[in-house]
């Protein structure tokens, strides 16, 4: 029975993360606050952000912005999509 845990993101109780994403308090309070199912999203999500912002994830500049981004998915008001982005057409 997987580790169930009430998702911030999705607001109900739903299967959790195997371990957390990082070791960090962040990664930690991912681990105890999200679903599995909301870490995919912000999957898709953190890949759209890279490719609009044209973002090198080795750099820290980029990292920072991307754990900002993270804290306001999950636990903030939501991260803001760059105003150039047009959704794919389904």
């Amino acid at each position: 029975m997987p580790r169930m845990v009430k998702c911030a993101k999705l607001g109900k109780e739903l299967p959790g993360l195997d371990e957390a994403p990082f070791d960090t308090p962040l990664g930690q309070k991912i681990f105890e606050n999200v679903s599995a199912q909301a870490w995919g999203m912000w999957a898709e999500h953190s890949k759209m952000l890279l490719n609009e912002y044209r973002l090198q994830p080795w750099k820290p500049e980029a990292q920072q912005f991307l754990v900002e981004q993270m804290e306001q998915f999950f636990f903030g008001q939501g991260s803001q999509l760059p105003k150039e982005f047009v959704p794919p057409s389904q």
